[in-house]
Formats: structure tokens, C-alpha cells, sequence
């Protein structure tokens, strides 16, 4: 029994290179085949999939937890990340409201626009008109 443990003991100080040079059962290594997939898909890891206004509540009622049981630093931390959202929300929020406004602002140009078109249109329908009533005069 002596031996298996020597052995444990030796392939605990094995150099950092050869563990990554495992072999699979085509005989290639692990990391061509990673490498080498074509529909790998990396996530994003900085993104959460839960929104803003649900990590606002879990913070928070985790937060409340930790002050129950006395813990005010993990309290405070817990607040700390409830904040966060809270500004992520506000952002959010603020860059829905800009998006908004600008796009009535240009609904608004866009009808005064066609109004602008719509009155210089009458304006050269009256000046032909005019022009075409006053060569009808002068020729007769």
C-alpha cells in the first residue's frame, strides 16, 4: 500500500505542462478540440440575466437578512450592490426617456416638414395659376 501513495505523492509535483497535454479518446488534445469548434459561443460574463429591478430586490432582501442576523458588514455590502442596480435602472431609464423624446422631436419635424412642403406646394400652385392667368391676358 506504501507504493500508492508514493505515486500519489509524485504525480502531485508534475510539472504544469503536462497536465495540460491530456489526451481524449480520438487521441487529440483537449484544447485543439476547444479551439477548434466553430459554433462555440462565448457568453458574456460580465452581463446577468436577470434584470435590474429583480437584482434590486434580491440585494435588498438579502441586505435586510444580514442586518436580522447581526451581520451589518454583509448588510452593507448587500446595499452596496442594491445601489448599483438602482443606478443601472436609473440609467436605463434615462436613456429610454432620451431615446423618447428624440424620436418625438423628430415625429415634430417631420410634420412640420411635410406642413412646410404641403404650404410652398400651395405657393407654386398659386403662382402657375397666377402666371398661367396672366399670359391668357396678354394674349388676348
Amino acid at each position: 500500500m506504501r507504493n500508492f501513495k508514493n505515486n500519489f505523492r509524485r504525480n502531485r509535483y508534475k510539472n504544469n505542462i503536462d497536465r495540460n497535454h491530456h489526451r481524449n479518446d480520438n487521441g487529440s488534445k483537449i484544447m485543439n478540440d476547444l479551439h477548434n469548434v466553430s459554433n462555440f459561443i462565448r457568453k458574456n460574463a460580465g452581463r446577468n440575466n436577470h434584470n435590474a429591478s429583480k437584482l434590486i430586490e434580491k440585494y435588498s432582501n438579502l441586505a435586510r437578512e444580514a442586518l436580522l442576523n447581526g451581520d451589518k458588514i454583509l448588510s452593507e455590502n448587500y446595499f452596496q450592490h442594491a445601489e448599483h442596480f438602482i443606478r443601472v435602472l436609473s440609467e436605463k431609464d434615462a436613456l429610454n426617456s432620451k431615446n423618447q423624446i428624440s424620436k418625438e422631436i423628430n415625429k415634430n419635424n417631420d410634420e412640420l416638414n411635410k406642413e412646410k412642403i404641403n404650404e410652398e406646394q400651395k405657393n407654386i400652385n398659386n403662382l402657375e395659376q397666377k402666371l398661367s392667368e396672366q399670359i391668357i391676358t396678354s394674349e388676348s
